[in-house]
């Protein structure tokens, strides 16, 4: 019980901490003006990660304090993909129709017009997206050589999310699937954190 008790503290801090997990890195890409460093690729790839495991632990009817972070993620995201592709000139007619195909499709898999099974599929790809979107953001740090535009400290509030979350998700229903996701999340948030410390640190140096 006292374990119980103290995932759904975790699950709380958790929370409150994705109410602000993007925020940091929206505010240094209004400050700096810049994407170098970001990659759109990567957020693309973290959106649709975000997008599947909201649907999944909604439809499967899971706690809302086990994936609350998600949905609460997801807004931010939208926000963070708009300001770099604004900065990279990239705001078109093909960008508004993308968007309105994803909003459609969305709603339509949490209404259940389509069967929820789609979710049961797309899920398990969610741990290579969810890596593969950390992974292109590291090369485009190293590639760069830039960090100016990436936010340290949203590394590390994900680093530290992901970390909680590996604790309480196994209080809560020890999906493997889940638990595997948010293990290899903390690896590679990790390591664009520290990436990205390197670079900034070797900017000033010189």
């Amino acid at each position: 019980m006292n374990l119980q008790l103290f995932a759904d503290f975790l699950s709380i801090i958790t929370i409150t901490m994705c109410f602000v997990l993007k925020v940091p890195q929206i505010f240094n890409l209004i400050n700096v003006k810049s994407a170098a460093g970001i990659s759109i690729l990567g957020l693309l790839l973290e959106l649709t990660s975000y997008t599947v495991m909201t649907g999944y632990n909604y439809t499967n009817g899971y706690s809302l304090l086990s994936y609350l972070e998600y949905p609460v993620i997801l807004l931010q995201e939208f926000v963070l993909i708009f300001l770099v592709l604004k900065y990279l000139n990239q705001i078109n007619r093909t960008f508004v129709i993308l968007a309105v195909l994803y909003f459609t499709l969305c709603t339509c898999l949490l209404l259940q017009i389509f069967p929820k099974v789609i979710f049961t599929y797309l899920a398990p790809m969610c741990t290579p997206i969810s890596a593969s979107s950390k992974v292109v953001q590291l090369l485009a740090i190293i590639r760069a050589r830039n960090a100016e535009s990436v936010s340290v400290l949203t590394w590390l509030i994900s680093t530290f999310t992901n970390l909680t979350r590996v604790f309480t998700i196994w209080m809560d229903s020890a999906d493997l699937l889940l638990l595997g996701n948010f293990i290899i999340s903390v690896a590679l948030s990790s390591s664009i954190m520290f990436s990205a410390m390197y670079y900034k640190r070797r900017v000033k140096q010189e």
